[in-house]
């Protein structure tokens, strides 16, 4: 995909997973648009001041209300957005975002996070079905999930 001519978005948890995903920005940087869907927390609007945010909902890991508020707000965004490409390490709010985008005929990456060397995260295991291309950090993962590429660290 050329990304000079790629809109962009990018579910991510704040914190950790946020941070992660703010170390691909010399990629990111390359897109015709991009924007993020992140919590409204002081930390996650303090890092990406400036960027084109909207905020969803909170706790996401194994909250059901939450997750079914997530997913109509996915559905909203992505109608309104219509991304090229959706890029996450998730975690949860990642999955309904995932999934909307992919019936939208959006391009999924999902990159597993740093700390598994050798163990699926949740997140990993609902979106894997619906991603167009699966990145982990490490060699051992591509047993964990066959047909991964391995990209090594991007710390």
């Amino acid at each position: 995909m050329d990304l000079s001519r790629a809109k962009v978005c990018i579910p991510t948890s704040s914190g950790g997973h946020l941070t992660h995903m703010r170390m691909l920005l010399p990629l990111l940087d390359k897109a015709a648009d991009r924007f993020w869907v992140t919590f409204d927390k002081e930390d996650a609007n303090t890092a990406l001041e400036g960027e084109r945010v909207y905020h969803c909902f909170f706790p996401t890991n194994r909250n059901v209300r939450n997750t079914v508020r997530n997913t109509l707000l996915a559905a909203r965004v992505l109608r309104e957005e219509r991304p090229d490409l959706i890029v996450s390490s998730g975690a949860a709010v990642a999955v309904p975002f995932f999934l909307v985008g992919k019936l939208m005929g959006a391009k999924t990456v999902y990159i597993e996070v740093f700390d598994r060397v050798d163990a699926p995260t949740l997140t990993g295991r609902l979106v894997r079905r619906f991603t167009d291309l699966f990145v982990v950090q490490w060699p051992e993962m591509t047993r964990v999930y066959p047909g991964s590429v391995d990209l090594g660290s991007i710390f």
